[in-house]
């Protein structure tokens, strides 16, 4: 049984109301953070609207504020806000939701002045509002707001949207926006797009740096960033309307020449079973793989597309294309899984013959390794152990651990490569696992009957002490 001195609500209630009241003042007692709690507690007896009123005046100071906050304060800063934030959505939304809706947008509104003067490097004042913004979205559907009024602050929101605070808010707030409120948002964007930002034709405007193309000025920047917020908010409102030809008619001939354009076009055409027209997107935009290039939403969008197009021997062999360029192991299961009995034994087979010659040894020795094929990994550490490069130490630290049992000179390779990397670069942070590394060695060793040409464990403990003796920090770690 606990003791009546543990600290639970049980025994705390034992104290009665007055006496625990006393202590709470007690502790607040220079205790700012803690005052605000308590007064928003005492607000919430009278309802909502006395919580509102408190947490409105709370964020207008915040926001007035101008003072830097370092580390030392960052936390402080995101408490005082995560408070305000769970007052709203626990005391104001159950009975004032565009009250709520409101004061949660307040809190989002003041992101930049937040961010400009704090060092948010790890996220402390980021998650707060990315919690508010979630919060924003849940709230808005009981809200009841009319679609005009919210379409103008999605509007402003998507605008103003410089340091991210309002990322996804159309997909956010879709719903309460309804179709009627969508399209007051489109036509918003619409104009918006008709009246793009004016380069400025004076010849001192300001060169901030550098393109591939020349000298970039400020005008040109302003420009670029019109366009994308633009071109990213229209389409994020035909896809809440699911409005899959007009998603498609935003973006120019040239851009669907895109492989990643075309298969966000046709993911969305098969989405609607428009399989024919999702395979007249991707066409247009068919990658030349032999030069290289990495696509693969459109290689998935290809297959899907095949498949829902009655084209499963095509979209077979477009899986094994595609396992076979990036030795990507879910295409090959996948390809495997729409074999017939006996015929996925010979094609696993012929996949792992294919993976052992690869020209990227790490990429092939990963790949056996998580199949699994130990025997086939222990081979290729065998015959490419010049290839062994230490510096990719997790894969080579959880394939030594996989190997060791069954093929232990191999395991013994893979640590010996991850030691001499940490000892011939004089990576000081290494050393400790390098160490551990070399014990293991010592370990494996003893059943090691053959080491072929290769030093055994005790000629390998002197070669390393021959040329990195004076290393007392790996010696003694």
């Amino acid at each position: 049984m606990a003791s009546e001195k543990t600290l639970n609500v049980k025994n705390l209630a034992g104290l009665g109301a007055e006496r625990l009241a006393e202590l709470v003042l007690e502790l607040s007692v220079g205790d700012a953070a803690m005052k605000r709690r308590l007064r928003l507690e005492l607000a919430s007896r009278s309802g909502g609207a006395d919580v509102a009123a408190e947490i409105r005046k709370r964020l207008v100071t915040i926001a007035k504020a101008r003072s830097f906050v370092d580390w030392r304060k960052i936390k402080a800063l995101a408490l005082d806000l995560e408070t305000q934030r769970i007052a709203i959505t626990t005391y104001v939304a159950p009975g004032s939701p565009a009250e709520a809706f409101d004061l949660l947008w307040r809190i989002l509104a003041m992101a930049p002045s937040l961010y400009e003067r704090c060092d948010d490097s790890n996220g402390t004042i980021s998650n707060v509002i990315a919690t508010a913004r979630g919060d924003l979205g849940a709230i808005g559907e009981k809200a009841c707001l009319a679609p005009s009024t919210l379409a103008d602050r999605v509007f402003e929101g998507v605008v103003a949207n410089d340091y991210g605070q309002f990322d996804g808010l159309i997909a956010l707030l879709a719903k309460p926006l309804g179709r009627d409120g969508l399209e007051l948002l489109k036509a918003k964007f619409e104009k918006l797009a008709a009246r793009p930002p004016v380069r400025s034709k004076d010849a001192g405007q300001r060169m901030i740096g550098y393109g591939s193309s020349g000298p970039l000025y400020e005008d040109d920047i302003a420009v670029r960033q019109h366009t994308r917020m633009v071109q990213s908010a229209r389409t994020e409102i035909a896809d809440a309307l699911g409005d899959v030809d007009g998603y498609a008619v935003l973006f120019s001939a040239q851009e669907r020449t895109s492989p990643a354009i075309a298969a966000r076009i046709a993911e969305r055409m098969l989405a609607v079973g428009r399989a024919d027209d999702a395979m007249a997107a991707l066409a247009l935009a068919e990658p030349d793989f032999r030069k290289g290039g990495h696509w693969p939403d459109w290689q998935r969008v290809m297959i899907d597309t095949l498949d829902a197009a009655g084209r499963s021997e095509a979209a077979q062999a477009e899986r094994w294309a595609t396992f076979e360029r990036s030795l990507n192991a879910e295409y090959l299961r996948a390809h495997i899984r729409r074999l017939p009995d006996f015929d996925d034994e010979e094609a696993e087979t012929r996949a792992l013959a294919h993976v052992s010659q690869s020209a990227d040894f790490h990429e092939a020795l990963a790949f056996l390794i998580n199949w699994p094929a130990h025997d086939l990994a222990a081979n290729l550490v065998m015959a490419r152990q010049g290839e062994l490069d230490g510096n990719y130490y997790e894969l080579l630290t959880s394939g030594a651990e996989a190997l060791e049992q069954r093929h232990p000179l191999a395991a013994t390779l893979m640590l010996r490569a991850m030691i001499d990397y940490s000892l011939i670069h004089a990576r000081t942070k290494r050393y400790g696992h390098a160490a551990r590394h070399l014990q293991t060695c010592e370990h494996l060793a003893k059943r090691i009957e053959d080491y072929g040409d290769r030093r055994d464990h005790a000629a390998y403990v002197a070669h390393l002490r021959m040329l990195h003796g004076r290393k007392t920090a790996f010696w003694n770690a």
